[in-house]
């Protein structure tokens, strides 16, 4: 094997493994396709192995490129850290990808990453919100720094340890019935109709979980992905939802939802993910250890 392995060949190497194909990757890296392409091609010939299937115009990862990622990751952070090696001030550097689950990212992340930013002088971050499934999709692909979720993941490939806890609720439209202390029994919902999160969601897996093994009888009138939909769907009557209290809070104070005390413990974890192979850079563990003693001002 060839010893001339290139920084921006692996750049072009993990660029291409986000986006699939080399039109995408050269957008990307403000670099012409033939550009994108030559430094492939150059990286696959010094390894002697491709590192891509080519599969209808799209480049998929193949076992090799599997093997590779990894270390070209490291490798690349790895550089990005020397920057700031040989600074007085000892200020952090690079670029930090987050993923956040809806409720962390909608509800949580914007106060943790201005409380960071403050903490650090830190600037350069970037926060994608999907589903939990989604999220934990794109950090076993090292599209993602690290992730931060609702529900905890059993992925073979993730290290996860909880930073804080959230609690769950039930909403209902309001002119629900409710006793005057607003109690309910578990049998009063048989038969009701849920507003449910899509598939992958922290919120159905906590449902899943937790409430809906506790009804006999019910029923998924929608299933949505955004939370917004979720409350006004709601407040339009057509069912109950199960979200977060951070996510259901400003519905409730405006009147358009009500809450139904559960008699159940609607407590979850928050977790924070990283893969097990991925090199912590000096930027990546600040952020690690500043989610661990982060206590929200809200």
């Amino acid at each position: 094997m060839a010893s001339h392995i290139s920084l921006k060949q692996l750049k072009v190497f993990t660029t291409i493994t986000q986006h699939n194909t080399l039109t995408a990757a050269s957008e990307s890296l403000f670099l012409s396709k033939a550009a994108v392409s030559m430094a492939l091609s150059e990286l696959e010939k010094q390894i002697g192995h491709h590192l891509f299937d080519r599969v209808n115009n799209r480049l998929i990862l193949n076992q090799e490129g599997q093997k590779l990622l990894p270390l070209a990751d490291e490798l690349l952070s790895r550089a990005s850290s020397i920057e700031s090696l040989f600074d007085q001030d000892m200020t952090l550097s690079g670029q930090l990808r987050i993923g956040a689950s809806d409720t962390i990212g909608n509800q949580v992340a914007p106060y943790l990453l201005s409380d960071f930013r403050r903490h650090t002088q830190h600037q350069a971050q970037s926060l994608f919100i999907s589903n939990s499934a989604q999220i934990c999709d794109m950090l076993v692909d090292y599209e993602l720094d690290i992730a931060l979720i609702e529900g905890k993941t059993l992925h073979p490939e993730l290290n996860a340890t909880q930073f804080s806890e959230d609690e769950m609720c039930v909403i209902c439209p309001p002119d629900f019935p409710l006793e005057l202390n607003g109690s309910i029994s578990l049998t009063e919902l048989e038969n009701s109709q849920w507003i449910l999160r899509e598939a992958g969601s922290g919120s159905r897996e906590f449902f899943h979980r937790v409430i809906a093994p506790r009804i006999e009888h019910w029923h998924e009138a929608f299933q949505l992905n955004t939370t917004e939909a979720l409350i006004n769907s709601v407040s339009a009557g057509l069912g109950l939802g199960c979200l977060s209290r951070l996510s259901a809070d400003h519905a409730v104070r405006d009147g358009r939802v009500k809450m139904i005390p559960m008699p159940l413990d609607m407590k979850r974890r928050f977790w924070l993910l990283v893969h097990k192979e991925k090199y912590q850079s000096p930027l990546l563990k600040a952020f690690i250890d500043f989610c661990h003693h982060w206590h929200p001002e809200r």
